[in-house]
């Protein structure tokens, strides 16, 4: 049988890094660090949503916890000089010491600029989250965002998928649009996944984004070791 694997963890070491970048020491530490990890990603995605945030990245060493946020819309996240940034960075704060009260790590609070949206999977599957929200049709959303990704310059292919009750429908069903090329089975290829759910009236439909970005090849000024 056929196992269906994340893009993103089907290449990890190879061409892409882990998005959280820390060590533990002991078991204790490390159940504590999940916990907060996935707090502090639950939190962003419900407080942000709407802003076009994509990656949310997590470092951490013996005296600071660094969280990087990379958005298509900084200055909704940043605020009228900065005032949305620091209540951000105060609810985290709380967050973190109500799950892990002995972590006393600084915390810093970066937002990144992405330069172009349209190539970022998370962005692209909340611009079709929208436009079925606003009750548009969903063929003309697939289409529109389809073509709208495909026309950036690092984009060499694109498929979305949307299921659930589309259109109303009393039986749920299955629709995707494709442009260019998806190989999933190569390790190089920088393919960019993202899923996101679009709530409506008559249920929830789920929005599942591929982006291919070209492939990835190693440094020629690397030296490779001969095993």
């Amino acid at each position: 049988m056929t196992h269906t694997v994340h893009p993103y963890a089907h290449r990890l070491g190879i061409i892409r890094d882990w998005k959280s970048r820390w060590f533990a020491g002991d078991k204790k530490s490390y159940r504590e660090n999940i916990k907060v990890d996935e707090t502090i990603r639950r939190f962003i995605a419900k407080r942000l949503r709407g802003t076009y945030t994509s990656g949310v990245e997590i470092e951490r060493s013996t005296s600071e916890l660094r969280v990087i946020l990379a958005t298509a819309r900084p200055g909704l996240v940043i605020g009228r000089s900065g005032e949305n940034a620091a209540k951000l960075r105060k609810e985290l704060s709380d967050i973190i010491r109500a799950v892990a009260p002995l972590d006393r790590r600084t915390l810093k609070f970066d937002i990144v600029e992405m330069r172009q949206p349209e190539t970022d999977a998370s962005v692209v599957a909340y611009m079709v989250v929208e436009g079925l929200e606003k009750r548009m049709p969903f063929r003309r959303v697939l289409k529109q965002t389809v073509e709208k990704v495909i026309a950036a310059r690092e984009v060499e292919g694109v498929r979305i998928a949307i299921s659930g009750r589309l259109g109303g429908a009393e039986m749920s069903r299955k629709e995707e649009s494709k442009k260019g090329r998806i190989p999933l089975q190569t390790f190089r290829a920088n393919i960019d996944f993202a899923q996101e759910e679009a709530h409506l009236p008559y249920g929830v439909i789920g929005v599942k984004v591929w982006i291919f970005r070209g492939n990835v090849y190693q440094d020629k000024k690397t030296p490779v070791q001969n095993i």
